[in-house]
């Protein structure tokens, strides 16, 4: 009996240093600059659309704009490889509008320290562009446009886990005849 009193002493007393000896780890990790992001931090992602108003039964454009910190990368939307998880810009339409198709950037072709060959991936900044229609059924007024931009970030020697982090563009519907203005033609272009 006197055995297993000893045992579960050192049994609680073993597990109570290996949780302490965690905790400071987590804590001293935390407080490192060099300690890694929350894998939702990497992208910071703006968006812009190309008209305002949308007028009824009209095409338009949202852009993405997202932001990458410095030293991260992310795999294109079509990686090089078939086990690399791709970035993805995927609408949430309310009633009313419909979604024609989406556009993304070629990846850059990226030599990292744990591939053999290059990997195409996005660096410092990268813009999607989705096309979409005002119906005639569309509501009046300020909309918000859900989305949901997924990517995995990585660095040269970690990879976070993969994100899905919500992204909102907000526009404001018109009656079908209104005139728009064509708006961040640094993005979308002049008409």
């Amino acid at each position: 009996m006197r055995t297993v009193g000893i045992r579960k002493r050192w049994t609680l007393g073993t597990l109570a240093a290996c949780c302490t000896a965690f905790v400071c780890v987590q804590m001293a990790w935390a407080r490192s600059p060099q300690g890694v992001p929350a894998a939702a931090s990497v992208a910071s992602p703006k968006t812009y659309v190309s008209i305002a108003p949308v007028p009824r039964g009209s095409t338009f454009e949202v852009a993405v704009v997202v932001g990458i910190q410095a030293g991260f990368h992310m795999n294109a939307h079509k990686p090089s490889e078939d086990y690399l998880i791709p970035t993805v810009l995927t609408a949430k339409l309310p009633s009313g509008f419909k979604e024609l198709g989406t556009t993304y950037p070629d990846g850059i072709a990226k030599k990292l320290s744990f591939a053999d060959k290059p990997l195409l991936v996005y660096t410092d900044h990268f813009t999607v562009r989705a096309k979409f229609t005002a119906e005639a059924i569309a509501p009046l007024g300020k909309a918000k446009l859900p989305f949901t931009l997924q990517y995995q970030a990585c660095n040269d020697s970690v990879c976070l886990p993969p994100v899905r982090i919500p992204v909102a563009a907000m526009i404001d519907v018109a009656a079908a005849r209104t005139k728009p203005q064509h708006m961040s033609p640094q993005i979308f272009g002049q008409p």
